[in-house]
């Protein structure tokens, strides 16, 4: 069996979602990496989306951050956050990613402060940047972030990004458009969906090495299960050759 590392196994099971022909909002790190190596295997025409203003690059190496110039490499058009977002708001981006510090059964997501004392917090994060906007305007928002009972939390100190809100119909309901929101979670352990109705996390597949139970309890709240729970694929060779190879042979990001 092929060795990798948990982080290379999350980086494949994302690009494997970014079909080719798709859009996808990315930042730096775990969800650049993935939409480089979709590129590089099975959707060379993914169009990758930064939120400061680089559209469809063909990147030459990890950036280390979202105005890299490496970000507007031979891409399509050096544009603005406001020209991106406003992409959003039209419908034209399929995908993003994001992550925070506590996600709850239905997807919401803190990346601002631990504590409900919003002037006095525990731990003050830097905040949303573009992830609400991204969130609530692109189609499927994916989640890739390790797995334990406090960052799967049941109710989030503070809803930074919002997700299915409360489950059914409440984030249509808000004013958020039909059929966009959380798509899969991506996870050391496991690949979690929603469930149509309710909008509540479930297991789907579970990551080779760990058990239905290990994902159960390493979260913070009850989670749904598919009425069949697969096997996560691992990683294949030519999978980790070109991550490990072209995407990120410095280990930036699959090093963690």
């Amino acid at each position: 069996m092929t060795n990798y590392n948990i982080m290379e196994l999350m980086v494949c099971c994302a690009a494997r979602e970014l079909e080719d022909g798709a859009s996808v909002g990315v930042g730096t790190g775990a969800p650049c990496a993935a939409a480089m190596l979709a590129q590089k295997t099975h959707a060379p025409n993914l169009m990758v989306v930064f939120e400061a203003g680089g559209l469809s690059p063909l990147l030459p190496e990890m950036p280390i951050s979202v105005g890299d110039s490496s970000t507007f490499f031979r891409g399509i058009m050096a544009t603005s956050m406001a020209d991106i977002m406003e992409t959003c708001a039209r419908g034209g981006i399929d995908y993003t990613f994001l992550g925070g510090a506590q996600i709850d059964m239905y997807g919401n997501l803190n990346s601002t402060q631990l504590g409900l004392d919003h002037n006095r917090p525990k731990v003050r994060f830097p905040g949303s940047g573009g992830a609400n906007d991204f969130a609530s305007l692109c189609w499927r928002m994916m989640v890739i972030t390790p797995q334990d009972s406090r960052r799967f939390t049941e109710k989030c100190d503070f809803i930074t990004t919002p997700g299915w809100l409360k489950g059914g119909d409440s984030r249509e309901k808000s004013g958020l458009s039909k059929g966009c929101g959380p798509y899969k979670i991506i996870t050391n352990m496991a690949i979690m969906d929603f469930e149509p109705e309710s909008k509540r996390m479930r297991i789907i597949s579970v990551n080779p090495g760990y058990s239905e139970k290990d994902v159960r309890d390493n979260c913070g709240f009850e989670l749904l299960k598919a009425a069949k729970i697969g096997e996560t694929a691992s990683p294949t060779e030519t999978e980790l050759r070109i991550l490990r190879d072209e995407v990120d042979p410095y280990r930036i990001v699959i090093g963690r």
